[in-house]
């Protein structure tokens, strides 16, 4: 190993994707799960610009909102809610139990508490003066 390099870049998308399969590919052969699917909504207007998404995946029984976006003059018109109400049924649709993101305190934390979903963690300072959360929320009826 004494030949090997090191290169640091700012943006690497081939080495992300490489990454992403290669754990996915451990995670797999560790927990048997092999259902792993990604998951993309999008809100465009009728020009076809982008005006809400959002992207996330399922496996093994769960769902993980990765992004939530909505354009900043499009806030507030329940765009958010209706996206993340369709992720946690295309959830449910695919068999998953939970849904679990990340967020930050400077961000949506109570727009995703008023949907159900409960802190689990929190890491204090990141960014610093901010703290990232962790949320989950079951998908399970009573």
């Amino acid at each position: 190993m004494d030949d090997i390099r090191l290169h640091v870049t700012e943006r690497d998308d081939q080495l992300k994707d490489r990454l992403h399969e290669e754990i996915y590919r451990f995670n797999q052969e560790v927990t048997g799960f092999r259902d792993g699917r990604a998951m993309s909504l999008r809100v465009e207007d009728p020009s076809g610009d982008l005006v809400a998404g959002l992207t996330g995946w399922t496996w093994g029984g769960a769902g993980y909102l990765d992004v939530l976006w909505v354009r900043a003059e499009a806030r507030g018109a329940g765009l958010g809610g209706r996206l993340l109400a369709a992720a946690e049924q295309e959830a449910s649709a695919r068999g998953c139990r939970s849904m679990v993101l990340s967020t930050h305190s400077f961000q949506a934390p109570m727009f995703y508490r008023g949907r159900g979903y409960l802190e689990c963690g929190r890491c204090p300072d990141y960014p610093v003066g901010h703290s990232q959360l962790h949320l989950t929320k079951s998908l399970l009826t009573t």
